[in-house]
């Protein structure tokens, strides 16, 4: 199946999840194995649910100060070569004969900036399923002029979604500045973008110890907005308390963070068992003797090729990230 990529076939596709109450996941990459490990789990969770074409969102900063991901796709860490291989990427990973080509993969630009990013905004923009024009830089009216003027510039063409937020006000605070019901009506009816960030507690920028998701102000949102919610920073929300989100009124949430974070520690825990392989024993059992790693560490065994390659550590991190990413469509496609 080809890319979903125009605004009308986009729109079916969140018309059949509400149909279906169903919550769309965009997970973010920055470099091939995680997207492969985002289509490899989708497609065999879709045929074990018995949905071949299941739909699902991988999508990608740009400039974003936060972690600008296309930056980061390659070495070179120029956004422009990054983005162009990501999408070649997609393309071809979803193209026939490709064993994901029967999903329905839409392609999301997260956090594009309305002023670091006007390089990319000059691109076309046909490319890209759906964006997050985020001004979120800027005093909340500031935010609603520019979102509102670039909704009536391409909400034709794309799907958009919106920050209803303002990241000076949450920093100074140091903590979180949630969107209040009146704030995001007035965002949603004067922006006209076709789903919203609000500031739910999962804000990236807030303090750990005030991230927690705020599952009843999403539900007075959603009694003056309409369900049109998306759910950002939701890695930091314990999986088990991400039930019931479409009765909240979210119809998108978005997943980076723990597909890197947890897969990190799946691989380093794997390299600690097998560190003799990796480094060989004299390299071990240094380490083990300067502290860094403990006595349980291998130091037994002669170093071996099928340990050392960036294959084994790939394989490792995208068996990990499939687990992740089933997780998460267990919960929202069930």
């Amino acid at each position: 199946m080809p890319l979903i990529l125009q605004r009308e076939q986009v729109l079916e596709v969140y018309a059949e999840a509400a149909n279906r109450k169903w919550v769309l996941p965009a997970f973010n990459a920055e470099n091939l194995t995680t997207s492969e490990a985002i289509l490899a789990a989708a497609s065999e969770y879709g045929r074990k649910i018995g949905v071949i074409n299941l739909p699902i969102i991988i999508g990608i900063t740009n400039n974003y100060k936060y972690r600008p991901q296309s930056v980061y796709y390659t070495h070179t860490r120029q956004w422009d070569i990054g983005l162009k291989l990501f999408l070649e990427d997609i393309k071809v990973l979803t193209s026939a004969g490709s064993p994901f080509a029967g999903l329905k993969v839409l392609i999301h630009l997260d956090h594009i900036q309305w002023d670091d990013d006007q390089d990319l905004l000059n691109w076309d923009i046909d490319q890209f399923s759906s964006i997050m024009y985020d001004a979120s830089t800027l005093p909340i009216e500031q935010n609603i002029e520019k979102t509102a003027a670039f909704t009536k510039q391409y909400k034709d063409i794309i799907y958009i979604e919106g920050a209803c937020d303002e990241i000076g006000k949450a920093v100074a605070g140091n903590g979180n500045n949630l969107t209040t019901p009146a704030m995001a009506e007035k965002y949603l009816h004067e922006t006209r973008v076709d789903i919203i960030v609000a500031n739910l507690g999962t804000e990236h920028r807030a303090t750990a110890a005030n991230l927690r998701y705020h599952r009843e102000l999403a539900r007075e949102i959603t009694e003056r907005t309409g369900p049109c919610l998306c759910l950002h920073g939701t890695s930091s929300v314990p999986i088990d308390k991400l039930s019931k989100l479409f009765d909240d009124g979210i119809r998108k949430v978005n997943i980076w963070t723990t597909l890197e974070r947890d897969s990190s520690t799946t691989l380093f825990r794997d390299m600690l068992e097998n560190a003799a392989k990796i480094i060989g024993r004299d390299n071990a059992e240094k380490l083990v003797a300067e502290k860094l790693v403990g006595t349980s560490a291998d130091c037994n065994n002669d170093p071996s090729l099928d340990y050392y390659t960036t294959t084994y550590r790939q394989d490792i991190v995208f068996q990990r990230m499939k687990e992740i990413v089933t997780s998460y469509l267990n919960l929202f496609f069930s």
